[in-house]
C-alpha cells in the first residue's frame, strides 16, 4: 500500500489551526484552574457538589460541544466530500489532542508521564483514562486521516462500504466504552485506578483494521464504484 500526503498548502494550515487552539484550550484549563486555587495535575477527586462546580460544569459541557462543532467545521471547509472531510475531521482531533497536552507540560509541568490518569470528556457521562490512551487514538486518527487525505490528492476515491464503516463505527464504540467504565466512580468522587486496557485494545483493533479496509478502497475516479463516497 503506498503511501501519499495530502496537500502541503493545506496540512500546514490544518495543523497550525489544531495547535493553535490546543494551546488556547491548555492555556484556558491552566488559568482556571489557578484562578481555583487548584493544581493543573489535581484531577481527581471531582467534586460535583458545589454551586460552583455546578455552573463551571454545565460551562464545560457547552465547550465540549463547541469543540466538536469547531472539528466539524474544518472538516467540512476542507474536505470535497464525505469521506475526505471525515479525514480532515480525524487529523484536527488527533492533532489537537496531542498538542493539548504538549502545551500542558509546557506550561505545567503535567501531566508528568502518559501513566497519569485525566479526565477526558463530560459528554454523556464523564471518561476517564490514563493519557497514554487518548494519545493512542489520537496518533491513530492523525495517520488515518493524512493517509486518507493524500489518497484524495493523489486523484484517488475510496468508498465506505456497509461492513468497513460500521466496523470502524464499532470500535470506536468500544474504545468509548473503556473510556466510560469508570465514570460511576468518578461521580461518586473517587480516583480510577484500573483501565480495561484490554477492551480498549479490542476497539483499536477493529478500528485499525476497519481503517486499513477503507484506504485499500482507494481508486482512481474511471476505475471507482458507482457509489462513490
Amino acid at each position: 500500500m503506498t503511501i501519499q500526503l495530502p496537500r502541503a498548502g493545506v496540512l500546514v494550515l490544518v495543523a497550525a489551526y489544531a495547535l493553535s487552539m490546543a494551546y488556547v484550550e491548555s492555556a484556558v484549563v491552566v488559568y482556571l484552574r489557578q484562578a481555583l486555587g487548584v493544581s493543573t495535575g489535581d484531577v481527581f477527586p471531582i467534586d460535583l457538589e458545589s454551586e460552583l462546580s455546578g455552573r463551571l460544569g454545565w460551562i464545560e459541557v457547552g465547550r465540549e460541544a463547541a469543540t466538536l462543532v469547531m472539528i466539524a467545521s474544518v472538516g467540512w471547509l476542507v474536505g470535497r466530500s464525505g469521506l475526505e472531510r471525515l479525514a480532515w475531521a480525524a487529523v484536527v482531533l488527533g492533532a489537537w489532542d496531542i498538542g493539548y497536552y504538549f502545551w500542558l507540560w509546557v506550561f505545567s509541568g503535567w501531566p508528568t508521564g502518559l501513566a497519569i490518569w485525566d479526565l477526558l470528556f463530560l459528554i454523556p457521562v464523564p471518561w476517564a483514562a490514563p493519557v497514554w490512551a487518548p494519545v493512542a487514538v489520537s496518533l491513530a486518527l492523525v495517520g488515518f486521516g493524512l493517509a486518507l487525505a493524500g489518497r484524495y490528492h493523489a486523484g484517488l476515491h475510496a468508498t465506505a462500504a456497509p461492513l468497513p464503516l460500521a466496523a470502524l463505527l464499532l470500535g470506536g464504540v468500544v474504545v468509548f466504552v473503556s473510556f466510560i467504565l469508570n465514570a460511576g466512580v468518578v461521580l461518586e468522587g473517587g480516583t480510577p485506578t484500573d483501565f480495561a486496557w484490554p477492551i480498549f485494545a479490542a476497539g483499536m483493533g477493529i478500528g485499525v483494521v476497519a481503517a486499513v479496509a477503507i484506504l485499500r478502497t482507494a481508486r482512481p475516479v474511471d476505475e471507482s464504484p458507482a457509489r462513490v463516497t
